[in-house]
């Protein structure tokens, strides 16, 4: 299976039995801020109601909470809905108000740290694989609140810096966890083998790599796991193909709008043209003066000067 899939990341990261696979998966990501090992987590609940009945719900991939009472909502994108950013930072915002009850002061609210895995590219600035963001100062830079981080991992990145030889999975345990989620490419029909090979050695002395190794591989032999899988793959990619229809239409309109509007003001021009022969030709300008000095065809002027003499 590929993990990138939200049904199978769920699967593996998302299983109580699996807490000390997701726990090492989250520390190798959040190790890059600087915030403290997570030692524990729970699991909660995936679905965010809204405040009132029309409210939009939320459904997230993965919510946990740590022992140190933060909480982490990770979200895989398997395909661009061009929404992400404001996506997760209303995600953040739901996950970081629904503590708040009656009574409660602002101040008991924990830090909510979101993670978003994408299989594209979002950020064209830099081509680091793992971007994370705070809130700042904009002169000093200093950091206004540590309630609030976001984590950009886009899947592309990481497989072109694995390719180029920048990435060591032996001494980053980050990219052991992340090259596990790229070695299979589902949607490009691709398996790289050599990853997989790598991290199998690397596995052999990584108890918990080992354990996640064990577990996918048992996930992807379970038909009755496989078959929702395979479900859950063809409705993203049938979702991925309406998108690509619709914006295939709109690109459409919008030609067609250009090209009638090109037409329209290329006959509007003309008649312009026309207007000035016209009015040249009543003055006793010769034809050829007049389609040297307009642009238009000679034809067109002798067609002006039959029409004018013909209204006469």
């Amino acid at each position: 299976m590929d993990l990138k899939v939200d049904f199978a990341f769920k699967q593996l990261f998302g299983n109580e039995k699996n807490k000390d696979i997701t726990v090492v998966f989250l520390n190798a990501i959040l190790q890059t801020t600087g915030r403290n090992s997570i030692k524990d987590i729970l699991f909660t609940n995936i679905e965010l109601g809204g405040e009132y009945v029309d409210d939009k719900q939320s459904r997230l991939d993965l919510l946990v909470i740590t022992d140190a009472n933060e909480r982490i909502n990770v979200e895989i994108q398997f395909s661009d809905q061009y929404n992400m950013i404001k996506r997760s930072i209303y995600y953040w915002s739901k996950v970081f108000a629904e503590p708040l009850e009656k009574g409660m002061g602002y101040s008991e609210l924990n830090p909510v740290i979101a993670i978003n895995i994408l299989n594209y590219k979002l950020f064209d600035q830099t081509e680091r694989f793992h971007t994370s963001y705070h809130l700042y100062e904009d002169e000093e830079q200093v950091k206004l609140t540590d309630v609030m981080e976001f984590h950009f991992i886009e899947m592309g990145k990481l497989i072109k810096a694995w390719k180029n030889d920048k990435l060591n999975p032996w001494s980053s345990v980050l990219a052991r966890w992340l090259l596990m989620l790229g070695m299979v490419d589902h949607k490009n029909e691709q398996v790289y083998h050599d990853i997989y090979k790598e991290l199998e050695a690397i596995a052999m002395n990584d108890e918990t790599l080992y354990k996640a190794f064990e577990n996918w591989g048992e996930l992807s032999t379970t038909q009755e796991q496989r078959l929702a899988y395979e479900s859950r793959f063809k409705q993203i990619m049938d979702d991925e193909a309406g998108r690509r229809d619709v914006q295939l239409w709109a690109q459409r309109q919008v030609e067609e709008a250009e090209q009638k509007a090109e037409e329209r003001a290329e006959e509007r021009a003309e008649e312009r043209l026309g207007e000035v022969a016209h009015r040249l030709l009543a003055k006793g300008m010769g034809i050829e003066f007049v389609a040297e000095s307009t642009g238009l065809t000679k034809d067109k002027v002798i067609k002006i000067h039959h029409d004018m003499q013909n209204r006469r």
